[in-house]
């Protein structure tokens, strides 16, 4: 497993937290007691929920022990639990299960919402976001392909494939109609500024490059390849006249309703 740095995934705080503060403002629930926090990463989105409601009992989940130690030193109300997010089942059923940003690593949607939803209570909520295939993906993963085409780097992604688990609006809608009261969904696509191509690269550093830096040997191959990938995003991510780039991020999100 590779391991999670919770610094480099802060590095944009602000940026990674305005979907939970988006999604949290859309649930349509005034007084949850029971809720849940999946994939919690480092507290941000934990933070955004006991905002939101602070007398209800907040528990958060997360597979990495790195992740979890900087959320502990965040909060102290929050019941902070390691554990695998995709076998995670509560002693009973709950008023709120949340996720931001998690499930899209995960794979067999069909199962995993289905099974999510199901540990849901009367009355409650299922609400997550994922990152959406979109525009954002495709051009830095171009860039991605062109530095692994590149000599030197032709074997490190041999076998490794991005994970391509998020459903579309319609397949979430039909994989929780069925039993819901109700289902929201929305995407949105965010237009970060970023002060230039390297944020590019230090935001894909923290999260979806992950496994393939894993997979160079040392400190001055991944220097390398993350200056070869700077130069062919720069190609992409053109400064606009301040300096900044935009850089383009679409997200789905769903809120279900139990009865």
């Amino acid at each position: 497993m590779v391991a999670w740095d919770s610094v480099q995934y802060l590095r944009f705080e602000r940026e990674r937290t305005q979907a939970s503060h988006d999604l949290v403002r859309r649930i349509a629930l005034a007084a949850p007691r029971t809720i849940v926090d999946l994939g919690c990463g480092p507290g941000n989105s934990t933070r955004v929920l006991r905002e939101r409601w602070p007398a209800a009992r907040v528990l958060a989940v997360d597979s990495s022990a790195e992740m979890l130690e900087t959320a502990r030193s965040t909060d102290t109300g929050v019941d902070w639990e390691q554990g695998d997010i995709a076998s995670w089942t509560p002693a009973a059923p709950v008023d709120l299960v949340f996720s931001n940003a998690a499930l899209q690593w995960l794979p067999h949607h069909d199962h995993l919402v289905r099974n999510v939803w199901s540990h849901v209570g009367s009355g409650g909520a299922l609400a997550f976001q994922v990152p959406a295939p979109g525009l954002q993906r495709e051009r830095w993963a171009g860039a991605l392909r062109a530095v692994l085409g590149r000599p030197g780097w032709e074997g490190i992604a041999s076998g490794y494939r991005p994970p391509e688990n998020v459903l579309s609006s319609e397949g979430y809608y039909d994989l929780l109609s069925p039993t819901a009261g109700r289902v929201d969904l929305w995407d949105t696509e965010y237009l970060h500024v970023l002060p230039g191509v390297t944020a590019v690269v230090e935001w894909v550093k923290g999260t979806a490059l992950r496994p393939i830096l894993a997979r160079l040997p040392g400190d001055g191959d991944r220097r390398r390849f993350l200056s070869d990938l700077e130069e062919e995003l720069a190609l992409i991510y053109l400064p606009r006249p301040d300096g900044r780039v935009l850089f383009p991020f679409l997200r789905r999100f769903v809120i279900a309703y139990r009865p």
